[in-house]
Formats: structure tokens, sequence, C-alpha cells
């Protein structure tokens, strides 16, 4: 019996003592199992779900970073699927993603998450507000550096996104700072990763054409070829785009 009442204090007081914690993870869990469903619904509910865990812990690092990636993927699932006001939801989702991922960044600057996922919002942010807007907001070099942070942490972090990522990065950039030539060397250390990935195989041809020369209207053509048989919609309507322009 004494054994029994000793071991009911013990467990009373763990819980007195961080009960806290234990729900902030739980809402974790709640909000992987809907970010993981996927679709603009979902992520709404994931995003919910962190804020939860964020108001049970506000300086969690994984709670930070998870925000930031919800926050992301709900503007851009809204702009694929091309729901009414998607710029205006790209502008506001990607600016508090970008709150969350900077948060995430200051918690625990040694690891890829919250500068990977602050620059993939600033690309949100820009699909909002327009790319030249973004630049004039002073966000260039803070993309920039954020992608080139997670290239040196972990190369293949997200499936190989920073080396993606910074070839669409420099590819998009105005006059006179894109860089095509550097876009494609990206492009090309991406091959090595996944050689068969919708976005990929888009952007790269979209740049490849804008660089134009026979030989690169001839690669951009066979990647527009693997591209149109992509099972999401929203790449292969965008090969089907580009093969108008070759």
């Amino acid at each position: 019996m004494r054994k029994l009442f000793v071991l009911g204090i013990i467990f009373s007081f763990i819980v007195f003592l961080a009960p806290g914690s234990l729900m902030a993870q739980d809402y974790l869990a709640e909000g992987d199992a809907y970010f993981e469903k996927g679709g603009v619904e979902n992520y709404g509910k994931a995003i919910e779900a962190y804020g939860k865990a964020l108001e049970q812990d506000p300086e969690s690092f994984e709670a930070n970073w998870r925000m930031a990636r919800a926050y992301r993927w709900y503007g851009e699932q809204s702009k694929r699927d091309n729901v009414t006001d998607w710029e205006d939801i790209c502008a506001k989702y990607g600016k508090e993603g970008m709150k969350y991922a900077a948060k995430a960044i200051d918690l625990d600057p040694e690891k890829p998450e919250g500068y990977f996922w602050y620059g993939t919002n600033v690309g949100v942010y820009s699909d909002g507000v327009s790319i030249l807007t973004a630049l004039k907001e002073g966000l260039k070099d803070k993309t920039q550096e954020s992608f080139e942070k997670v290239y040196a942490m972990d190369k293949e972090f997200e499936e190989a996104g920073a080396v993606l990522a910074l070839g669409r990065f420099w590819s998009v950039l105005p006059w006179p700072l894109r860089d095509r030539e550097k876009a494609i060397v990206y492009f090309e250390e991406f091959e090595q990763y996944y050689p068969e990935k919708p976005d990929y195989l888009v952007y790269y041809a979209e740049t490849l054409i804008g660089e134009g020369g026979k030989e690169n209207k001839a690669k951009a053509k066979e990647l527009l070829d693997k591209a149109v048989n992509a099972d999401e919609k929203w790449w292969s309507d965008w090969a089907k785009r580009l093969m108008g322009d070759l």
C-alpha cells in the first residue's frame, strides 16, 4: 500500500510540474497529423494545433518551425488551387510564416529548419505582393542567405530543397540581379538527387528556355516531356504552357 501511495504522489507531482509540456507535445502530434493529410483545410487545422502548442510553450523550436512550414504550405496550396484572393492569402500567410521561421532561427541557429522555411515563406509572400515589392523590402539577401545556410548545413534536407530553391531563386530575380547560369549549376546539381521531381523539371526547363539557344531548348523539351505526365495537375499544366514557348 505504501509503495502505491508513494507512486501516486510521484505521478501527481510530475503532472503538476509539466502538464503544459505534455499538452504541447500532443498538439504538435495533432498538427503533424493534419499536415500530412495535405490540402488547404488541413493546413489550416495544423496551424490551429501548432498555435495551441505555442500557447503552452512559446519558446518551442519544434512548434515554431512547424508553424512556419504550415503557413508556407497554406499559402502555396491556396495559389495552386486558385482560391479566391489567393494573392492576399499568400501575402498574409507568407509574412506570418516568416515571423515564425525567424523565431525558430533565433531559438536554434545551428539547425536548418528555420532558415529553410523562412526562405520558402518569402517565396509565398512574393507571390502575393510581387517580387519587386519583396526586393524593395530588403528580402533578397535574407532569402539568399537562408537557403545558402541550409545548403551548407545539409544539402539533402527536405529532398534537397535548398539546392532546388537556389536554382529557382537565381532564375526568377529580375534583371540585372537574375543569373540563369548560376541557376543552371544548381539545377544540374539537383538532378543527382531527384531527377524526376516535377518542380525541378519545370523550373529547369523554364530557365533553359529563358537562356535561349538550340541546345538549351532541346534539353528543355526533354525535361518537359517528363513533366507533362506529372501526377499533380499544377505541374503538368505548367509544363504544357512552356511547351508552347519551344
